[in-house]
């Protein structure tokens, strides 16, 4: 008889206190000598709450967005500076050195929807910023820190994608010209030329807005899920042309997220049915399913030491060792 697999383990430890529901995480390392990462939470409220994974609590509580939900989090390669997204309209930069927690800048957006920025480094003290833009279809490039604008990308008006849903810079290593990848509401994923404001290659993954994707780029390979029952594989080949690989179909519909560890061994997805689900990258064969929370996860985060974290709408954030990192 076949040997029944093993049930998924239990979480490392939970973090309680966020009061709302937690809707974007991310790891950055901590002051030198701590050894563990610290995790960001942003809420539901406009709260974003700095924890210690060493005592598991929460060390500083940044508030900067008005009540409003904070969307999105990122902090920067060259610094102790975070930025934070919310539903305000607003993106706040944050200086956190030395325990500092002050608003040292911002940026006005002007969509209302849920897209999340993205950032790509640039030289020393210079990154680009992607944002959707003013109009229903329009990414918004920034050059930052000057908030210089580099272009505005919008599609042609009869390809009628709707509105970006999601957003990832990346550059390739033979090439310095920016790529931007977008999912968009018509459930096609789009590359972009930034430098030439044109669209690569795009290729229809979903028959529902996207809601998240991640990207390989040693790989050329990337993952989107939406709105229906199915994760969708795609691949960039050396024309810059988009492919379609593979569905994976799932049990229940809507993917509020979806990540790559850094490692590119496993994924996860945040789940509209409560459930974690972890994936092999390579042959995308399903790993483990986690069904710990009680509401929507609405996002997933790795560290780079491989530590998973997931965020829900049942206000607690789970931290999870699943297959160690070699």
């Amino acid at each position: 008889m076949a040997t029944p697999p093993l049930p998924p383990p239990d979480p490392q430890f939970v973090l309680r206190g966020a009061q709302s529901a937690v809707h974007t995480l991310h790891f950055c390392e901590g002051a030198q000598g701590q050894g563990r990462p610290l995790l960001l939470s942003g809420s539901l409220r406009g709260l974003v709450h700095i924890w210690s994974l060493q005592t598991r609590r929460v060390v500083a509580t940044l508030d900067g967005h008005g009540g409003q939900c904070v969307t999105w989090l990122q902090t920067l390669p060259q610094g102790p500076q975070l930025l934070s997204q919310g539903r305000d309209l607003k993106l706040c930069v944050w200086d956190l050195a030395e325990g500092r927690s002050a608003v040292v800048d911002s940026v006005l957006l002007e969509s209302v929807g849920f897209c999340r920025g993205s950032v790509l480094a640039g030289g020393l003290q210079r990154w680009m910023l992607a944002v959707p833009g003013r109009g229903i279809d329009e990414v918004q490039i920034l050059e930052m820190p000057s908030k210089t604008s580099v272009c505005s990308l919008k599609p042609e008006a009869q390809a009628r994608l709707g509105m970006p849903m999601c957003l990832q810079l990346w550059q390739a290593d033979s090439s310095p010209r920016p790529l931007l990848l977008a999912g968009y509401e018509d459930g096609s994923v789009a590359l972009w030329d930034v430098s030439s404001r044109k669209v690569c290659s795009r290729v229809s993954c979903h028959t529902e807005p996207v809601m998240g994707l991640d990207f390989d780029s040693q790989e050329a390979r990337g993952v989107s899920g939406s709105a229906e029952k199915a994760l969708a594989v795609w691949s960039l080949d050396e024309q810059q042309a988009l492919q379609v690989r593979g569905t994976h179909v799932l049990t229940n519909p809507g993917i509020a997220d979806v990540k790559i560890r850094p490692d590119r061994k496993i994924l996860a997805t945040a789940g509209w049915d409560h459930r974690v689900r972890v994936f092999h990258w390579r042959t995308m064969k399903p790993l483990a399913v986690l069904a710990f929370h009680s509401a929507t996860v609405h996002c997933v985060a790795f560290a780079d030491d491989g530590l998973l974290a997931t965020g829900s709408g049942d206000q607690r954030i789970s931290v999870w060792s699943l297959y160690p990192c070699t």
